[in-house]
């Protein structure tokens, strides 16, 4: 009974972090179409359009920092890369984070193929791993606590009306950064969870 409460508390930690992360992805998407102007421009990201033989594709939005980090965003997931780490990608239907050596990509991803080789963290690049995955939740706090300070609350429960079909879990606007901050507790207290998927 035990191991069965387990295996459930796992499986319900890891839809809610897919869930999380779903919805952050969709309201990126939603910040880039705001009337007023395009959000992700105005706090800095670069948007890489698509050549012409990919034209099917979104644009490609980057953000370069300090330290050298970077934050690039897709419609299938983030990346989020780091000079002292390598590189993590979450994608968004997992939440299983995906290590690289690499803390930089040689061309935007306009696929999943043209991402770098990723796997699941050897022992020895687990830390870094664990420290990239947690910056990243760290940033997507802040742009959240971000959003509120500077478009308020009810820009962002707007954004989350067309979300909430009646079948998605919605987190609500309040929660998000609160909902980032817990997250990112349950990723320090338990890293190998979220490198595997449950054995149900």
């Amino acid at each position: 009974m035990l191991e069965a409460l387990q295996v459930n508390d796992h499986e319900e930690l890891l839809e809610q972090s897919v869930g999380l992360l779903n919805q952050q992805v969709w309201c990126w998407g939603q910040d880039i179409l705001r009337p007023e102007g395009n959000w992700l421009l105005e706090i800095g990201f670069d948007r890489i359009e698509p050549p012409a033989d990919r034209k099917d594709c979104a644009s490609v939005y980057a953000l370069a920092m300090p330290r050298k980090r970077c934050v690039v965003l897709r419609g299938f997931g983030v990346f989020y890369g780091d000079g002292r780490w390598g590189g993590v990608f979450l994608p968004r239907y997992k939440f299983q984070p995906r290590y690289t050596i690499h803390a930089t990509l040689d061309c935007p991803p306009w696929s999943k193929t043209d991402l770098p080789t990723l796997s699941t963290p050897t022992a020895s690049q687990k830390k870094a791993c664990a420290n990239l995955t947690l910056d990243l939740i760290d940033w997507m706090r802040n742009y959240e606590v971000n959003i509120v300070e500077q478009l308020g609350i009810e820009y962002r429960r707007l954004t989350l009306l067309e979300w909430d079909n009646g079948t998605r879990p919605v987190v609500p606007a309040e929660n998000v950064a609160s909902a980032w901050r817990e997250m990112s507790f349950r990723v320090a207290s338990n890293f190998n969870a979220f490198l595997e998927p449950s054995q149900s």
